[in-house]
């Protein structure tokens, strides 16, 4: 036996250390293999001093260069193994390090053609399998050397250098390992996999990374036959993942927090979905005929990069590039950019059973596919986390739009995923995945959910606040987040431009998905792959959804031109003809629909299976020849058919073929014939016998001319029992009268006293003529408990204020609109007073509409004297909601509505918009809600706040431009006080003439100061809208019984109480800084100019109160 020695230990060959870290990811692993360590020499204090590590030949520097990177030692946590020498030779010394440090018991050995990333050409060498390593030697001989269970070759059996010192280390480390081209530590292989190219023998490739170093790499391994091949990659795998095992170890922290960094700029950072994994992506194969000769000495294109799961999409993140000098790494630190990928566009998950190699494949509308080739020992759990992934943010899809090709039983081992429960089923959580995935800004959809229409809930599609209509990309998103949600029972794209996809086909196919039903059986549709994107996503829409019923597409098509089809009714008809949906609802109103469209409506109101049961075609640009034909087909739906809507028809029916056609239909609810005329004669367009035979819920005859039949038809049908159902009458433009208008009435009520529950929509009408029985009725109670009267002339004002009176003794009207109406002149104080009594006195009604219209060649409002009539709200108990716009308040009637707030405690809603409200009327109302409690809505008078602060520009501009004392008039913000000034004391009147003197005598203003005073009137609306918000936030809290607590009175005025004083507008004078020198002031005596005294009453003029004299002026009023 040779003699033990000690042997002081290299700090280069120790073994590395087991201890795992702290950080972890989902790793798949396989039963371990065992491991028998070998014990290496000890070292005692005798032995010889360590030389310098000097290597003695510069062509290894590869070697040991290669070396290093498999382990980065450290010199406290590392120990050397021990073994036992078997022989005193330095060979034997040698071969016990290798054994300790690259494994001892051999698995499998093999001579291969290898190709490394750093070599041109290939190489036959000698590989070696370890249970921790994967080595390769230039010949067998060499492998025997430190493996004696290897048979030796015969040939260069002995190393050509021998060791010169037993103590010379650095020699020692030479002679043994210099014939060793690499190394690999299993537990740092990535991914091993074949390479299928069609070439005469068979490729593995082991792509490994150094953690430490940042170093990836691979190594391609060439058998000759496909057992070698696939023994040799199965035994890797098994090692590799026994080392990873015995090996845990997560990912450094530094690692992650790049990681997650990256995935925070692209806003996709969730900690809870956050999954990190190291893959290889793999370059594509080419086949052996299309490649050159100059491929045999191409590098590998194969890089390692993290595949990171984010939120909503996909990221392959290649590794930075190493670097000393930072102990961070930032993106910018990367060869190549970031690739991310929706997961809502992966369509195809494929694992390869005998390798690590998988593929996903995405595929995004309208754009080219894309084919990620990569390859993991992870790839079942990165398989398994994208299902899960891709479930999470589309939990109503019952079948995954992927096609899911992994080995058996590998998806039997996820568990089904549970999520949190979210509004209208997740549909925010899938949109916003959509809109990532497309690049979409989801700030610009906006989309309402309606609960109170008929088959709620509807989702509604709003156009967007800001910018264009919406593009392709941003439609097919919200097409896409709504398959399968079976929330809604309707969907509506009303008044939303469709066009962006109604020419659009996508050039790249549209997978089967679309055409497979929320069964999974799949409709066999012909020529649908031909048809337009915006087709495509309909019917996918109507397959997926068992609850969807109706949709709306009103006026989504503006563009269409004479001959062009929308393209909806072929889409969806089709499904109803093969009963492979529940939609039945198709409103097309404002759609030009061509000779192609219609004839799919007919085929489809030809087939009983498609249960039709509501049409709207109202303003399609239809004749009369083809309405007539498609309702004449519809009557094979007489059992299911509830709405028609034929408005805007073109031509006039003939009442006899009309009848005909429509009498067939005898369930119908809801029938539109705005705008349809009937030929000459005094027979009206729908028989009594017909009427008389429905049970409608609405009857809309707007812009239809009803003749004394006609009347007298609807009469009587409203007198019978058949329209106990009816909720909704609209004569709207039909050349009816006052005493028209009262037969309908005294027809619908059955007991006068009680309201018939019926809207009735009058406007438009001749209802002054005749007036006398519509006021009659009205007051005597008879009628419906909703009505609307907009744009009536009255020519003689009298008949104003008998329906004003009228309504004083009704108790039956709940919501009653008269705005626009028009009288002959201002209101006279007769009428007012009126007005004023109907104010107090009614308490049933809850809604009023009296707000007036300024167009261009008419003014309908009620002029001064409404200021008087609206004094009569403070003794109102019923009243719920005013509307009182384009009644030109001003200032008087904005302190008039003041003293109703303050006063008043039902109103809840006061719309008051575009009545000259400058910033010291809007003060008024806001000091007035401080002390009401049930007001919950009050407008901040945007519209106004624009028109006042024009008004101050033009003031400016006229103080420029006024050269000398010409005339009386000021400017526009001194109108209403100078209107009046007669009537006000002598004081009062002294006053005001003494600042348009001081208006006139000014001397020029600069750009400047516009624009400080601009400014600091806007502060003060500012400041206003605040007090507003704050006050209406209040009212809110109370109204839904939430307590409030109140605020400091002393200190919400100190912070939000408006200028009143000359003192107060002194110190807003103060902080306006005019752009002049000291002295611009002054005149040529010394004495200061009138220029800031013009400011001070320009700004008097926006923000001063009225005071008691103001408050006393009477003003005219015309007599009746």
């Amino acid at each position: 036996m040779a003699d033990k020695r000690k042997r002081r230990s290299l700090r280069i060959f120790h073994p590395r250390s087991n201890t795992p870290d702290d950080s972890s990811a989902p790793s798949f692993t396989s039963s371990p293999v065992e491991y028998s360590p070998i014990e290496s020499p000890t070292t005692d204090g005798a032995s010889p001093k360590i030389r310098p590590k000097v290597l003695t030949r510069p062509n290894r520097n590869s070697i040991f260069g290669s070396l290093r990177s498999l382990h980065s030692l450290d010199e406290d946590e590392k120990t050397l193994v021990k073994s036992e020498s078997k022989s005193s030779s330095l060979q034997g010394d040698a071969d016990s390090f290798g054994r300790g440090l690259f494994g001892d018991n051999v698995k499998r050995a093999a001579e291969v053609q290898v190709t490394g990333t750093s070599m041109f050409r290939k190489r036959t060498q000698y590989i070696v399998l370890t249970e921790s390593h994967l080595i390769r030697f230039k010949s067998q001989s060499k492998a025997s050397e430190m493996f004696p269970i290897i048979p030796n070759s015969g040939k260069n059996s002995l190393p050509r250098n021998t060791m010169s010192s037993i103590g010379s280390y650095t020699e020692l480390q030479t002679s043994a390992y210099m014939d060793i081209t690499q190394g690999v530590p299993l537990e740092e292989v990535i991914a091993v996999y074949k390479i299928e190219d069609g070439r005469p023998y068979f490729t593995l490739e082991v792509s490994y990374v150094d953690e430490h170093g940042k170093r990836p790499s691979s190594l391609q391994l060439n058998f000759s036959g496909p057992r070698d091949a696939e023994a040799w990659m199965m035994a890797i795998q098994e090692h590799a993942a026994t080392r990873r095992a015995q090996n845990t170890r997560g990912y450094p922290q530094r690692t992650l927090e790049y990681l997650a960094g990256a995935l925070e700029k692209e806003q996709d950072y969730d900690p809870q979905l956050f999954r990190v994994f190291k893959v290889v992506q793999r370059s594509p194969v080419r086949s052996a005929g299309t490649r050159g000769p100059s491929d045999e000495l191409s590098k590998s294109n194969s890089s390692v990069s993290y595949l990171v799961i984010g939120v909503n999409k996909l990221h392959l993140i290649p590794l930075p590039k190493v670097s000393g000098r930072s102990s961070s790494t930032s993106l910018s630190d990367l060869d190549t950019p970031p690739s991310s990928f929706g997961i809502t566009t992966l369509t195809s998950i494929k694992l390869r059973p005998s390798d690590d190699g998988f593929e996903l494949y995405f595929r995004t509308p309208l754009r080219q596919p894309y084919l990620a080739s990569l390859a993991s020992y992870e790839s079942r759990q990165i398989a398994l986390w994208l299902r899960y992934a891709s479930e999470y943010l589309r939990p109503e899809w019952t079948v995954q739009p992927f096609v899911f090709d992994v080995p058996q039983g590998l998806e039997d081992q996820m568990n089904p995923p549970t999520f949190p429960p979210e509004d209208n089923n997740c549909f925010d959580r899938t949109l916003i995945a959509f809109c990532a995935a497309f690049d979409v800004d989801t700030s610009r959809i906006y989309y309402s959910i309606d609960y109170e229409c008929e088959d709620p809930p509807c989702f509604r599609l709003l156009l967007p606040q800001a910018g264009p209509a919406y593009t392709a990309m941003e439609l097919l998103a919200v097409f896409r987040a709504l398959r399968y949600n079976e929330s809604f029972t309707s969907i509506s794209f009303a008044n939303v431009n469709l066009c962006p996809l109604r020419n659009v086909y996508d050039p790249f196919g549209e997978s089967d998905e679309g055409l497979c039903a929320r069964s999974g059986v799949f409709v066999d549709v012909p020529e649908h792959a031909n048809l337009s994107v915006l087709q495509q996503e309909l019917r996918a829409l109507a397959l997926k959804s068992r609850t969807l019923r109706r949709f709306d597409f009103s006026h989504s098509l503006p563009n269409l031109t004479g001959g062009q089809s929308s393209g909806i009714p072929e889409a969806l008809t089709t499904l109803c003809k093969k009963s492979a949906t529940n939609v039945d609802w198709f409103t097309l109103n404002g759609i030009r629909l061509s000779e192609h469209d219609l004839d799919f409506l007919v085929d489809a109101a030809s087939e009983r299976q498609c249960h039709l049961r509501a049409l709207e075609i109202g303003e399609c640009g239809l004749s009369v020849h083809d309405v007539d034909v498609l309702l004449s087909t519809l009557g094979i739906h007489d059992n299911t058919m509830e709405v028609i809507d034929i408005s805007g028809t073109q031509g006039r029916f003939s009442p006899e073929l009309f009848q005909r056609a429509i009498g067939a239909l005898s369930r119908l609810r809801k029938l539109n014939l705005t705008r349809v005329q009937k030929t000459a004669g005094p027979e009206p367009l729908i028989a009594p016998e017909i009427l008389l035979s429905w049970r409608l819920e609405s009857l809309q005859l707007n812009g239809t001319t009803l003749n004394e039949q006609s009347v007298d038809t609807i009469a009587a049908y409203l007198a019978s029992s058949k329209s106990d159902l009816l909720r909704e009458l609209s004569v709207n433009q039909c050349g009816l009268t006052g005493k028209d208008l009262g037969i309908f009435f005294q027809s619908m009520t059955r007991q006068p006293g009680v309201a018939r529950n019926m809207h009735v929509s009058a406007s438009e009408n001749r209802l002054g003529v005749g007036s006398s029985l519509l006021c009659r009725c009205i007051a005597g109670d008879y009628g419906p408990a909703s009505i609307t009267m907009r744009m009536v002339d009255f020519d003689k004002e009298y008949q104003f204020r008998e329906l004003v009176a009228a309504l004083s003794k009704n108790t039956t009207i709940k919501s009653l609109d008269i705005s626009q109406a028009s009288l002959p002149y201002d209101a006279s104080m007769e009428t007012c007073e009126v007005l004023k009594d109907m104010f107090a006195k009614n308490h049933t009604l809850e809604e009023l509409d009296i707000s007036g219209d300024v167009a261009h060649l008419d003014v309908a409002r009620f002029g001064i004297g409404l200021n008087v009539a609206l004094l009569g709200l403070e003794k109102n108990n019923a009243l719920r909601m005013l509307r009182i716009e384009h009644q030109n308040l001003g200032l008087q009637g904005a302190s008039t509505l003041a003293g109703v707030i303050e006063r008043n405690t039902c109103l809840t809603e006061i719309h008051c918009e575009h009545n000259d409200i400058n910033l010291q009327s809007f003060t008024v109302l806001v000091n007035a809600l401080r002390k009401n409690k049930t007001v919950v809505f009050l407008p901040s008078q945007d519209a106004d706040r624009v028109k006042s602060m024009e008004k101050v520009k033009e003031e400016f501009e006229a103080l420029n431009q006024a050269d000398e004392p010409k005339s009386p008039r000021v400017g526009t913000l001194k109108k209403s006080f100078h209107a009046v000034a007669q009537k006000a004391p002598s004081v009062t009147r002294h006053r005001r003439q003494s600042s348009i003197r001081s208006a006139q005598s000014n001397s020029s203003f600069t750009q400047q100061d516009v624009n400080d005073t601009v400014l600091a009137l806007e502060e003060q609306w500012n400041a206003q809208v605040a007090r507003l918000q704050q006050y209406l936030l209040r009212n809110y809290q109370l109204a839904s019984g939430l307590s409030w607590e109140e605020l400091d009175s002393r200190s919400d005025r100190d912070i939000h109480t408006r200028p009143n004083t000359a003192d107060s507008l002194a110190r807003m004078l103060a902080k306006v800084n005019f752009d002049r020198p000291t002295t611009s002031g002054l005149g040529i005596d010394g004495h200061r100019n009138t220029s800031d005294t013009d400011i001070s009453n320009i700004l008097d003029e926006q923000t001063k109160t009225p005071t008691r004299e103001d408050r006393a002026i009477i003003f005219s009023l015309p007599e009746d």
